[in-house]
Parts: C-alpha cells; structure tokens; sequence
C-alpha cells in the first residue's frame, strides 16, 4: 500500500482516485473546493496550490504524488498560477515525494502531419504551452524518478465537443489532411494507475509517456463518421491554402512496449459507446 496524494481532483483525477483507494491505497485528494462527500475511504484536503499558506498542514510524508490541475482560464495569469507558483509550492512541501504530473501534446510545435514520440522536439508557440514545458523540464529535473505523462485530446462522457461539432455541420479542412489525436478518458484513468503500479512493482520507468489512442486520424474523417452516426448532413469542404497546417500524429509505443492495453484503441471504439447513448 502506498500513500498517494493526489493535486487536482477533476473528472480524471476524482475517478483515479476511486481506483486506486479500490485498490487498498491510501489516498488523499487535494482541491479547492472538495466535494461534501466522497467514495470509499478518501480523504479530500481543501487548498489553493499557489498559496503556501494553504499547504502548511499537508502531510509531507506521501511517498506518490500526481499532478493533475486545471487553470482557471486560458490566460498566462492563470497558467502560471498553477505550473510555476503551485508547483514551486507543492515541491517545496514534498521534496521527497515521487511525482507523476499530467502534461499535453499541446508542448509538441510540430505542424506538417509528422509523427511526434516522446523524443522528439517539444517547443511550443504559445505561452500556456510553454508555461506546460517549463513545468515539465522543471519536474524532471528535480527528481529522476519523476515522470511525466502526455495526454492528447481528452473525450468521453461530458467531454463531447465533436459529437456537438459534427452535429452543426461544420466546415472541416479536407486537403490535406488535419490530424486529431485523441485519448478517452477512462484510458487517462488506466494510464495513471498503470505507471502507478509499475513503478510500485519496481520496473524501471522512463522520464516521459505521450498517451494517445493507436488511431490520429483526419479531422474530416473523423467528423464525417460522426455525422454519419447520428444522422446528420456532411461536414462541408474549407477551402485552405495547400500549405496550410495538418497538425502531428502522436505515437504511443512506449506505453504499449511497457505493457499498456488501450480499453479505447481507435476513436471509433470510443464515440460508438457516446453516439450510442443518444441513440443513434
């Protein structure tokens, strides 16, 4: 049994939490406004990460952390209070803890449909992303034990932003192809809890893992499936120019040599369970 805190108790990191309690760990869930009642045996503490004040009376004898925030908004004020001051703070607190933090493909810059591992260059455009980066490098170097997890576009239930898309018959960029990468959300939960156990077991571990499903397909044929599953018309062809952006395709070997099973392999295995629920 390993006493775990868990920083950021979201759909993700509430349902991890559930799991690994399930499992006879000691689990405690940091958030701001925790719920009035929770499942199971965990224990929810109430605290603001980028207020040392708030983390005077946390336990610092948690041997597993994860690092699984949400800013409060898109802007650099809201980033940087969560991946450079909370995490300052949290470190400050837990030197001794091993963490497991949840990054984003976001930190990948690359735009020609090229495929991205999680050796390839991360240099993000944007100031979000590059506060995400920071944190990353900031985390890793802290502790070789620390790990980093990659998560591409986060679906599932409450996380329906295509189904709504396809269903306004939007305009979708055809030629060439825009790539999605996508990871459904119980596949989040199973990631973390399978590095969890991995490390716990004693397997040696790289640093990082991008986490996506096996399938980085077209927007257009994405969109077009959906539509089609829930009778509605066709996206529409955008005109763009040939040079334009097609993303990047995101690899999950790693995960998969370590021994990882996708529960949610292709996008289609996912939105036939969300589309079927609409009764399409």
């Amino acid at each position: 049994m390993a006493k775990i805190l868990i920083v950021g108790c979201g759909a993700i990191g509430s349902e991890l939490a559930g799991v690994l309690s399930a499992r006879g760990h000691d689990v405690t869930g940091l958030k701001r406004k925790p719920p009035l009642s929770a499942p199971g045996i965990i224990r929810y503490v109430a605290a603001d990460i980028s207020s040392p004040a708030d983390l005077a009376d946390l336990d610092s004898d948690f041997t597993q952390a994860f690092f699984i925030v949400s800013p409060d908004g898109r802007t650099e004020q809201s980033y940087s209070a969560v991946y450079e001051t909370g995490l300052d703070n949290l470190l400050a607190r837990l030197p001794d803890t091993h963490w497991l933090m949840v990054s984003s493909t976001s930190v990948y810059g690359q735009s020609n449909g090229e495929w991205v591992d999680e050796d390839s260059v991360a240099e993000p455009d944007n100031i979000t992303s590059r506060l995400i980066r920071q944190a990353e490098q900031k985390l890793m170097g802290f502790n070789p034990a620390n790990i980093v997890v990659r998560f591409s576009g986060i679906y599932g239930p409450g996380r329906e932003y295509l189904l709504r898309q396809a269903m306004q018959i939007p305009s979708i960029q055809q030629f060439p192809p825009y790539f999605t990468n996508r990871i459904h959300q119980q596949d989040c939960v199973g990631v973390l809890a399978f590095l969890l156990e991995q490390r716990l077991a004693g397997e040696a571990l790289a640093q990082c893992y991008l986490a996506s499903d096996a399938d980085p397909a077209p927007m257009w044929e994405v969109i077009g499936w959906l539509a089609e599953r829930l009778h509605c018309p066709p996206p529409t062809v955008k005109a763009v120019d040939a040079d334009t952006g097609m993303n990047k395709r995101c690899s999950n070997a790693r995960l998969k040599t370590l021994g990882y099973q996708f529960q949610y392999p292709g996008y289609k295995d996912g939105y036939l369970e969300l589309t079927s629920a609409r009764g399409s």
